[in-house]
């Protein structure tokens, strides 16, 4: 496995969060290697360490578990309900130094304040933020928001005792002093000019020419092979893919995913069934142990046994089935440790039919060329942002429409948010 490789600023990070016990919010650009400093810490810490996501898929990809089943929360609003925890429950809690919390954006303000009332009431510390636990967030803000409230009891409960859903408008949020530091130095992108059409584009500040430079490298033909398209709606992803694979002749063949344990169908981390022909183009989900390819990596299918073969770039690859692992965090009485255990297996081919993905799984991941697709508008504040993000160079841009002023939404609480985080993190680490 290729060793992971700090920046200046990413290292004075880790040493904070290692050699003090402050609470920090990491946030950054897409691609700044918020994901790198994650793996990086979880593994080389010397702190005993829980790692928690809010949903299943997420919570796989940092190899932790989900908020609600570390912290046996309420699905639904949590409110005043009273929280219990069983024994066992509690000295896992009790036993962590530092909690790590995976794209903190989709938390909403009740589950961090669930989060923090629990920590204080399993260890007894009811006037410290968190029960004394260090807590260290990484997300974007400006990229993934909280699920809306799902009823009007919900929304008119939020309005009466939040400024927003968000996890910064939490009560413990106001509370905790919190250090913010935004990565800076972007690893995706390499072309300046491209950056800071991607930044303008984050911030909803794209005035009339770099929307044009947009459109006009975007609005051309795009080319035939191994391109994905990036879309809104998961309809129009299985349409194009539906449509591309009946496309291709050959016998349709099926991979069923083997699911051993406690594996909850939306923790599921690839297709339960894979359905693949020769010529097929796929998506890798996972990096490769031996870096023939990344998570995001698209090739096509050459051949199919009980293996499968990809080509990547004109060179061919035999895929094996990947095992994905759910975790639970327990108590060992004897050492008085925190400890990891494996309590259920998806194993599946690494793959995905990628004629298209949606934009939200996209998630992550980077192309060195997409097609983007925002259909009739897009919906949500941040989509157009993380659709053009994925890709790493204005060249590798195709748009299957130009982009207009109502694409390019930011959420009013996040610019509130981040332009004061801005000011309080003035004396952030500085590379």
């Amino acid at each position: 496995m290729k060793k992971v490789k700090l920046s200046a600023q990413q290292k004075k990070l880790f040493d904070l969060i290692e050699s003090t016990n402050e609470h920090v919010f990491i946030t950054g650009r897409a691609g700044t290697g918020k994901s790198t400093l994650l793996t990086y810490l979880t593994e080389n810490t010397s702190k005993q360490v829980a790692v928690c996501a809010p949903t299943g898929v997420a919570a796989l990809n940092v190899q932790g578990t989900t908020i609600h089943s570390l912290f046996f929360l309420p699905i639904g609003l949590i409110g005043n309900q009273k929280l219990t925890h069983s024994p066992q429950k509690r000295k896992v809690l009790q036993a962590i130094d530092t909690l790590v919390i995976d794209e903190v954006s989709m938390v909403n303000a009740d589950v961090l304040d669930g989060i923090d009332r629990t920590l204080r009431e399993v260890r007894h510390k009811r006037h410290e933020p968190f029960g004394g636990v260090q807590v260290v967030m990484f997300g974007d803000p400006y990229q993934l928001a909280p699920v809306p409230p799902r009823s009007p009891e919900e929304r008119a409960y939020f309005a009466d005792h939040y400024a927003s859903m968000w996890f910064f408008d939490a009560m413990v949020w106001q509370q905790t002093p919190m250090r913010i530091v935004e990565l800076t130095e972007i690893h995706r992108q390499r072309d300046d000019d491209f950056k800071n059409m991607l930044n303008a584009v984050r911030h909803g500040q794209v005035t009339p020419e770099i929307g044009r430079a947009l459109n006009a490298a975007g609005e051309r033909p795009a080319p035939d092979g191994d391109i994905i398209t990036l879309a809104t709606t998961n309809d129009r992803v299985s349409s194009i893919n539906a449509a591309q694979l009946a496309r291709l002749g050959g016998e349709l063949k099926k991979a069923e995913a083997n699911v051993d344990g406690e594996f909850p169908t939306g923790w599921f981390p690839a297709d339960e069934s894979l359905s693949l022909k020769i010529g097929a183009q796929v998506m890798f989900l996972r990096n490769d142990s031996d870096q023939r390819w990344v998570n995001g990596t698209v090739g096509q299918v050459t051949r199919i046994g009980k293996t499968v073969h990809v080509d990547v770039d004109g060179e061919e690859h035999e895929v094996l089935p990947a095992v994905w692992e759910r975790y639970r965090y327990d108590y060992d009485q004897e050492t008085k440790t925190l400890t990891r255990e494996v309590i259920a297996e998806f194993t599946q081919f690494p793959l995905r039919l990628a004629w298209a993905v949606t934009i939200h799984k996209s998630q992550g991941q980077t192309y060195e060329r997409a097609i983007v697709d925002l259909g009739n508008r897009a919906f949500a504040p941040g989509q157009t942002y993380v659709a053009l993000s994925r890709i790493t160079t204005l060249d590798g841009l195709f748009l299957t429409r130009g982009l207009r002023p109502s694409d390019v939404m930011v959420d009013a609480d996040v610019e509130r948010f981040m332009s004061q985080a801005r000011i309080d993190a003035g004396d952030e680490i500085q590379s």
